[in-house]
């Protein structure tokens, strides 16, 4: 099976959809020799940003020295980027190997693993042979039936931002959902949470407190902003100073968030020195998240697609650009909440242009130019993203700004128009 082949039948499963339940992919990893009990994990769940603490933390434990696999979704550009080794996206072949490797086992089994499923296999298989020290998983949806969920107890579980989203698979409050991204606490790990509503944090305390598992709550009152531009972010964190590339200030509640479970796995023994902490830190690169990549005019891509995200770009396009023209560059998916998520950012652009992300759940750009038309601001739909970029571009102008948000499905066409991949 080569490379193409090989996404072809990782992609042929997708009409199983997403069906929650650990059964599948324990069985086929027991298939493969159970790999991931091989391995040492980091686990990281949350509605919000836990893409930024995965890409953080596998940041920092890359530069105390260890091999270190890093395993998210979705991906922006090429299948490859879901699974990484140092940094590094899987290589093609190696994929197709694995794959050709996992498909007779998973079409032997009465009930054949989803596409998730698939990846998560083959992501933690791949870590096994390649013998990583420690991997950090990102949940791909809950956490409690969550395909990555199959590892056993991992060094820390890390509870993100939880709030309102997928809520027909996960409940319709937040108490409910954090009961279920809680789902990854195991007994023997450590816990990191994100500080939140007393809600959320309750349902985290007494699942960490029935498991005689250590929480820690991240502190965000010890955090103190020091500089802060379009260049990046410096700020102290109980008493240390940090510098990140990342924009906003939710990333510093993030870089928070990293920094507590650094001191977890330091408690547990892993040698993280702090010039290794500070330096993983800094060059941590989390495209599509609120990232600038071009400069005349501003242009830039956040891949925000509910209420939560919404407030974050809002409250960051005033925070960065208070003196421009803003051109929101949107684009939806049908069944994410876009109606909250417009009446938020709204009052924050001047204009909009709308375009359709790339995937079967988009909302045409037509339709979502129809629901905008009622904020009385300049709106335009276009055929292509391409066309959009462009169209969101001369909007702008000379003096204004663009900021591509609202799927992450349209991020990775758009970067390439900038000659980013």
């Amino acid at each position: 099976m080569n490379y193409q082949e090989a996404l072809q039948y990782i992609d042929g499963v997708q009409w199983l959809g997403s069906r929650p339940g650990l059964e599948r992919v324990t069985e086929l990893l027991h298939r493969l020799g159970d790999p991931q009990r091989k391995l040492k994990f980091v686990h990281i769940a949350g509605t919000n940003g836990k893409g930024s603490c995965a890409a953080l933390t596998a940041s920092v434990l890359r530069a105390a020295g260890y091999k270190t696999g890093l395993f998210t979704s979705p991906y922006l550009f090429r299948f490859n980027e879901r699974m990484q080794i140092n940094g590094k996206p899987i290589d093609d072949e190696v994929l197709a190997d694995l794959v050709t490797r996992i498909r007779p086992q998973a079409d032997a089994m009465e009930d054949h693993p989803t596409e998730f499923e698939l990846m998560t296999a083959a992501a933690l298989l791949w870590y096994a042979e390649e013998r990583c020290e420690i991997a950090v998983l990102e949940v791909g949806l809950g956490g409690r039936l969550d395909a990555t969920n199959v590892i056993e107890s991992p060094e820390v579980c890390v509870i993100m931002n939880i709030g309102l989203d997928h809520t027909e698979i996960l409940g319709d409050t937040v108490e409910k959902i954090a009961a279920e991204k809680a789902g990854i606490v195991k007994r023997g790990a450590d816990c990191v949470l994100y500080e939140q509503e007393p809600g959320v944090c309750e349902v985290v305390r007494e699942r960490c407190e029935a498991l005689g598992v250590p929480l820690t709550v991240a502190d965000f009152s010890q955090i103190s902003p020091e500089f802060d531009s379009l260049d990046g972010q410096v700020f102290t964190y109980k008493n240390n100073a940090y510098a990140i590339g990342l924009l906003g200030a939710h990333q510093l509640r993030n870089a928070a968030v990293v920094i507590e479970t650094v001191e977890a796995l330091r408690r547990r023994g892993w040698r993280i020195e702090q010039d290794a902490l500070e330096h993983g830190l800094y060059a941590a690169a989390w495209p599509a998240r609120f990232e600038l990549v071009s400069e005349e005019p501003p242009f830039v891509v956040d891949g925000g697609h509910n209420p939560q995200c919404a407030e974050t770009v809002a409250d960051n396009l005033r925070r960065y650009f208070p003196d421009r023209r803003r051109v929101l560059l949107m684009g939806v998916l049908a069944d994410k909440d876009y109606e909250t998520m417009l009446s938020i950012l709204a009052p924050a652009g001047d204009a909009f242009v709308c375009v359709t992300p790339e995937s079967p759940r988009a909302l045409p750009a037509e339709e979502l130019a129809r629901a905008l038309e009622r904020f009385g601001k300049p709106v335009r739909a276009c055929g292509s993203i391409r066309d959009g970029v462009a169209a969101a571009q001369d909007a702008a102008g000379e003096d204004g700004m663009v900021c591509a948000v609202g799927s992450l499905y349209m991020a990775g066409e758009i970067r390439a128009c900038f000659g980013l991949r």
